[in-house]
């Protein structure tokens, strides 16, 4: 129930990202906004994201897992219904930014509880089930999609895209209060902060194991939420590679999915119907799939699988770039080349950018640890959804070959630091670490 919660939060995070990709087109209309002005509606989720992400990383090793996880709720339900109403875009970008601090807030917490509720090797390892949001992440793109298919039969379409943003307040209030009935702190943090007592109560509670805390532990020093244990000499070269393979996928991935039904509607010519089935098509068919894929493939490393995910995203995107506008023959080639992207992204960098960012730090700094790296990471989706319709509007369908730099680049990072996480006991290095470079 645990791991299902926390892949919840993911579930939320990617609703809310497809909904309103989706709309922005409708959007654009509505508010007449110029390419410019749809950008800063595309970013400011993301503005919000990287405050939320680093403020978020820290609070999650500061006062502990499960009061972050519970108040991160909170900004998806009053948000989902902020932007459903925006009256203009200034009230749509604020209350898009309010959604991004939620999101940001979720991500650090949601791969602490999986990496540490989880076991070290075998079925459901920490490799698995931090793979796992991948698949969440697109059931949840794939669920939007057939509400907004749903809706289109039922609602005005000028508003379609409102309903859909707000029902996303739905899920997250369901969420909240299953959150609030089953969830538990997590035991690895109680005992990294002293309070053995609380660590035992959880194990009896969360995994029915007999624990009893037979010895007091002195409680350290509250941390003070730094950041500079990451670029230590045991953790830098980790924390580069991290933070490559996040920026590599995210740029790449933002521009193709978040940008997938301008990329059907316009470049591929296709109405409105068609774009809705297609984009639920190539997420339920390829990109579920490969997420699905990923967690069984997991124990064969996150490098590997990392490096041959964006080996396959880079063919992809090149083929997409020699197609450009297809005609009718090369519709299909170009419907395909956008799924294999997708099928690669979710069993490749999509599901093993979070298990570099969560598996590479121990307990004391997994949230800093991937707070950072979502923080930085989504300076790099702002940027991608910033240029995006700035970029596609000047560029058209060669602007994959901008974005096919992106998979290179990572396919680079990955052959320079050849860092294995997955297998590897990273919490025994709590030991290790001095207590004046703790977090």
């Amino acid at each position: 129930m645990i791991v299902f919660l926390a892949l919840g939060g993911i579930f939320l995070d990617a609703y809310d990202f497809t909904s309103l990709a989706y709309g922005m087109k409708d959007i654009t209309a509505e508010f007449g906004l110029s390419p410019v002005w749809a950008g800063v509606v595309n970013v400011s989720i993301m503005v919000g994201a990287v405050v939320g992400a680093l403020f978020g990383g820290v609070l999650v090793d500061r006062i502990g897992r499960y009061r972050v996880f519970m108040a991160d709720m909170l900004f998806f339900v009053v948000a989902a219904l902020g932007c459903a109403f925006a009256p203009n875009e200034y009230v749509l970008v604020f209350f898009r930014f309010l959604m991004g601090i939620g999101v940001g807030m979720d991500l650090p917490v949601a791969m602490a509880f999986l990496a540490e509720f989880s076991r070290l090797t075998g079925k459901g390892s920490k490799a698995s089930r931090t793979a796992a949001w991948a698949p969440a992440w697109f059931t949840a793109t794939s669920a939007c999609y057939l509400i907004i298919l749903g809706l289109y039969q039922v609602v005005p379409h000028a508003d379609l895209w409102r309903y859909t943003v707000g029902f996303g307040a739905v899920p997250a209030v369901v969420i909240l209060l299953v959150r609030k009935k089953y969830m538990n702190e997590s035991p690895a943090w109680a005992a990294q902060r002293g309070d053995l007592e609380r660590a035992a109560a959880i194990l009896r509670d969360s995994y029915g194991v007999d624990a009893v805390a037979v010895s007091s532990a002195p409680v350290p020093t509250p941390p003070r939420g730094s950041f500079r244990p990451l670029f230590n000499r045991t953790y830098r070269l980790r924390t580069a590679l991290a933070l490559a393979v996040a920026l590599a996928q995210t740029f790449a991935y933002n521009a193709v999915a978040y940008g997938l039904p301008v990329i059907i509607a316009s470049f591929l010519a296709q109405g409105p119907l068609t774009t809705i089935t297609a984009s639920l098509v190539l997420n339920l068919g390829f990109a579920v799939t490969g997420g699905l894929l990923g967690i069984r493939w997991a124990r064969s490393g996150a490098w590997r699988m990392t490096v041959l995910g964006f080996a396959v995203q880079l063919v992809s995107l090149v083929a997409l770039a020699l197609i450009g506008k297809p005609s009718s023959v090369l519709a299909l080639a170009a419907l395909l080349s956008l799924g294999a992207f997708l099928f690669a992204q979710a069993w490749g960098p999509g599901a093993h950018y979070m298990t570099f960012a969560s598996l590479s730090y121990p307990t004391s700094l997994r949230g800093v640890g991937v707070g950072f790296n979502q923080g930085v990471l989504r300076v790099g989706s702002t940027l991608s959804l910033f240029l995006f319709p700035i970029l596609a509007a000047s560029l058209g369908p060669r602007v994959f070959w901008v974005i096919a730099a992106a998979p290179a680049l990572g396919l680079l990072a990955l052959l320079l630091i050849r860092w294995e996480p997955v297998g590897y006991d990273v919490d025994a290095e709590d030991e290790l670490i001095p207590a004046g470079d703790r977090p």
